[in-house]
């Protein structure tokens, strides 16, 4: 069993759900809010990696991020490194790959929120950013942790963006979806299994936390 591949997975899962709670608060906002015709455009590009094959997601990141691309020559410019085949194309991959099964759980969470919670808070002074801050997201808790929860739990099982923006470099980019799948290919059934298996009670135990956390089972945001 790849020991590093699994260090490399858990750590680009936790790194990827604490980036879209930061990234993925103010667009789910946005989306539960806005009257903005805009949404009816941004809302189906959030949802599109939900539908979108992994491969065609992860070459056009993977182009998107490369070093002819703005992203990819700026990156470079200040590291000296590549950012296509590197951890940090990998976070940036798996931000954009996990994106819906975040925001869509946090706005669906906000828009469930009592409105006349809201018109109370606003007619006793509070700010816009108060009312998000001190009202919304307190009563949108279960909704953000099943969104953090989801995020992290699809992100363990990623292969195809993976594979195609961050190859295969041990201790780096090499996953555990990736390890096993060279384990297949080695005809290391055994090794595979292993990992499989590790991968399986990781995916039960996060469920079964979420389960307790947030009173049953989590389907979209709702339990």
């Amino acid at each position: 069993m790849d020991l590093a591949a699994l260090r490399v997975s858990l750590t680009l899962a936790a790194a990827t759900s604490l980036s879209l709670l930061v990234l993925g608060l103010p667009l789910a906002a946005w989306l539960a809010f806005t009257r903005s015709r805009w949404r009816s455009i941004v809302e189906p590009l959030v949802a599109l990696p939900l539908v979108l094959p992994p491969t065609v997601l992860g070459l056009t990141i993977l182009l998107s991020l490369g070093p002819r691309s703005p992203f990819g020559r700026a990156f470079e410019s200040v590291t000296g490194r590549t950012l296509a085949f590197s951890f940090e194309g990998l976070l940036v991959a798996s931000i954009l790959y996990s994106l819906p099964f975040a925001v869509q759980p946090f706005a669906t969470a906000f828009a469930t929120v009592d409105l006349r919670i809201r018109e109370a808070a606003a007619c006793l002074g509070a700010s816009p950013l108060r009312i998000f801050l001190q009202v919304i997201l307190p009563l949108s808790r279960r909704g953000l942790a099943a969104g953090l929860i989801l995020s992290f739990a699809h992100t363990l099982g990623e292969f195809g963006v993976v594979l195609m923006v961050g190859g295969n470099i041990p201790g780096v980019t090499r996953t555990a979806s990736v390890a096993i799948y060279d384990s297949v290919q080695a005809l290391d059934y055994g090794a595979a299994v292993r990992t499989s298996l590790v991968l399986v009670g990781l995916a039960l135990a996060v469920l079964a936390a979420a389960s307790r956390l947030l009173g049953g089972l989590v389907v979209g945001g709702r339990r």
